[in-house]
């Protein structure tokens, strides 16, 4: 009887799917859920004979999993993942679907899977991952996942159901580095040591300065972005660990990537990174870390890390305008001003357009535009050619721009996606687009229409 049920699921996924190809609809989501509703057990009956690479966190999983991806194939190995960004059990059930024949033998023996932080804790005891990446943890989408210890406690309950998987573990995130406590999975530690990069004096924006033990104030060896760095709490002693991948100079940091050292098991490997920002250099870390977890050659991981294409949406470039253009999702206060950093060190002038919406994917609470350090652009003075405001919520984000010291005379709005896109075409300096969830998947369609491009699920 599970098997019949399995065969019909994968039947109805597989037929759903054509259908919405058909359509142009993308088919990573609705697939995945009916055949779910037919055969519950699904995802863990295709995922039993796939070795898989799950990644999770609140920044970094899709550029992470392009990473990893990267490094399979440079290994010979064939793999699938969930390139769309649907990290749900119904997205990821989608690809298994997908993977596997009529009988549900996989095509590809192995899979990388970026998979949502709430969402983590169903899909992990299917999934039964070899490897877990969690990136990091920031404040994000306040009304669906609520406070970050609410998430931190949903990735935990998470991997209590995949015990035998080796979790690698951002070492300067104190929220992320508790799951070793409490957890008997073998871990292994990735981060940033001192000096690598300048130290920050203070957390401009932290969403733990308090110990997760004990809930006395941290106090910080350095500073990198945000809460991470080289914590330690002067009360109960609990601190950074010492990681066994760790990024020990940030050698260049330029428009298109980044040149860094890092210490990989006691050897130094110059690393090139194919993504600019520190952000990134975060990502590579975790990344080598994870593939060299799951057994690959650490030589292997660093030349992919040279050549990966990035995700969807995350730094990807565009022959917009007459210089070139990027696209980078924004989501929340950290990630957002780390974007904002990386701008403020371009050296050549530039135009930006942000795109935000409340919509339920987005999170419907956009706040979070206050906690970002928008005051960056307001120092630029010409560098920032101008701003243009867009999506459902551009008259809050107006706003915030004149709070933020951005001369309202390089302010302006422009609600209609394909007359933006008409106007960022006649830019004869660089452009960056800053849209949040929603407005990124309608914004990138007229982008691709008008200069090409792959649809987000390829």
């Amino acid at each position: 009887m599970k098997q019949c049920k399995m065969i019909l699921a994968l039947l109805l996924g597989r037929l759903v799917r054509a259908v919405s190809r058909l359509l142009h609809r993308g088919g990573t989501d609705m697939p995945g859920r009916l055949a779910l509703k037919l055969c519950p057990e699904l995802l863990s009956l295709l995922a039993a004979p796939v070795k898989s690479l799950a990644i999770t966190g609140t920044n970094g999983k899709t550029s992470s999993a392009r990473m990893v991806e990267e490094a399979f194939r440079e290994a010979g190995l064939t793999l699938f993942a969930n390139r769309s960004g649907a990290n749900l059990i119904s997205g990821i059930t989608t690809e298994f679907i997908m993977n596997a024949d009529w009988r549900g033998r996989p095509k590809a023996k192995y899979a990388v899977i970026e998979c949502d932080e709430a969402a983590a804790k169903a899909v992990f005891p299917q999934l039964g991952p070899q490897v877990v990446l969690v990136t990091n943890l920031f404040r994000d989408q306040l009304d669906r996942y609520g406070e970050v210890t609410h998430t931190l406690e949903n990735i935990r309950i998470a991997l209590s159901g995949a015990p035998e998987a080796r979790v690698c573990l951002n070492a300067d995130c104190s929220l992320t580095a508790s799951l070793a406590d409490v957890l008997p999975n073998d871990i292994v530690w990735y981060g940033v040591e001192p000096g690598a990069t300048p130290s920050r004096s203070a957390p401009a924006i932290s969403d733990a300065t308090h110990c997760i033990r004990c809930k006395s104030e941290y106090e910080y060896d350095y500073i990198t972005y945000g809460h991470l760095g080289g914590f330690h709490c002067p009360r109960c002693g609990y601190r950074r660990q010492s990681p066994s991948i760790a990024v020990t100079d940030v050698v260049e940091q330029r428009a298109d990537g980044s040149t860094v050292l890092m210490e990989i098991d006691g050897r130094r490997e110059l690393v090139q990174v194919n993504l600019p920002a520190l952000y990134n250099v975060y990502n590579a870390a975790g990344a080598l870390a994870a593939v060299t977890a799951m057994g690959l050659p650490a030589k292997t991981a660093i030349e992919a890390l040279g050549r990966f294409q990035c995700g969807f949406g995350r730094m990807e470039r565009f022959a917009l305008g007459h210089a070139g253009s990027r696209m980078t999702l924004v989501k929340n206060p950290a990630g957002c001003t780390q974007v904002l950093e990386f701008l403020a060190g371009l050296k050549e002038p530039f135009t930006l357009a942000v795109c935000l919406n409340d919509r339920a994917a987005d999170g419907t609470d956009v706040s979070w535009i206050w906690d970002a350090d928008f005051e960056i652009l307001g120092r630029l003075g010409s560098r920032l050619r101008r701003v243009i405001v867009s999506g459902d919520r551009a008259a809050d984000m107006r706003v915030r721009m004149k709070y933020a010291g951005v001369p309202g005379e390089r302010v302006s709005e422009q609600r209609d996606y394909e007359a933006l896109v008409r106007e960022l075409e006649n830019e004869d300096v660089p452009v960056f687009l800053m849209p949040t969830y929603t407005a990124l998947l309608e914004l990138r369609q007229v982008v691709i229409r008008h200069v090409g491009g792959a649809d987000f699920w390829e």
